[in-house]
């Protein structure tokens, strides 16, 4: 009869998401990954298989908490430009907690280590689809209220602010002083209409 969990397994999750959020997934060794998820050996094969399978249960246990935020602040703004403008100031007050590692988990994700897994890769470009998808609707929604400019055009309008946010996450990793990027942001939106 097989055993069940001996361990915390939420704040294994938890523990090993900011891990591979630090170091990437390559450069996280099972090692590390043990001592921070405090388990042995055969709980983390008997439990949870492989390295890969953590790293997909990290990246859904990131889109549960740190992605609901960005969405919820997206979605429950009253306009999609406030809805716009809420969703990066999220982004930017996570940047700025302390308690966790500057590098978004999704945006490291969108590496050839990780894209070169199969189950991984699937996971990666589905839930960044759907969050183009959700920000394209949003955009939509507003300029058919009349919101935004009739020549405004959505698909293109998301595909820049993705590469800004893409971009953005990545610098933030090098440089990253929150009023130059608020100026930035405020910059990009004006330009864009939002």
């Amino acid at each position: 009869m097989p055993r069940g969990i001996t361990f915390d397994y939420e704040k294994a999750i938890a523990g090993a998401t900011q891990l591979f959020r630090k170091h990437g997934y390559s450069n996280t060794s099972l090692r590390a990954l043990l001592k921070v998820m405090k388990i042995g050996e055969g709980s983390f094969y008997n439990t949870i298989k492989s390295k890969e399978r953590l790293y997909l249960e990290c990246l859904k246990h990131y889109n549960e908490t740190v992605g609901r935020e960005r969405i919820a602040a997206l979605t429950s703004a009253p306009s999609v430009k406030a809805g716009v403008r809420a969703l990066l100031t999220t982004v930017l007050d996570q940047l700025d907690d302390p308690k966790t590692p500057n590098l978004c988990l999704m945006a490291g994700s969108i590496s050839s280590d990780v894209l070169q897994e199969r189950e991984l890769r699937a996971y990666v470009l589905s839930e960044i689809g759907a969050f183009l998808t959700l920000l394209t609707e949003r955009i939509r929604a507003g300029k058919a209220a009349g919101e935004l400019k009739a020549d405004l055009e959505p698909e293109i309008v998301v595909q820049i602010i993705g590469t800004f946010l893409q971009g953005l996450l990545r610098t933030a990793l090098i440089s990253y002083d929150r009023k130059q990027v608020e100026r930035q942001i405020d910059l990009l939106l004006t330009s864009l209409g939002l």
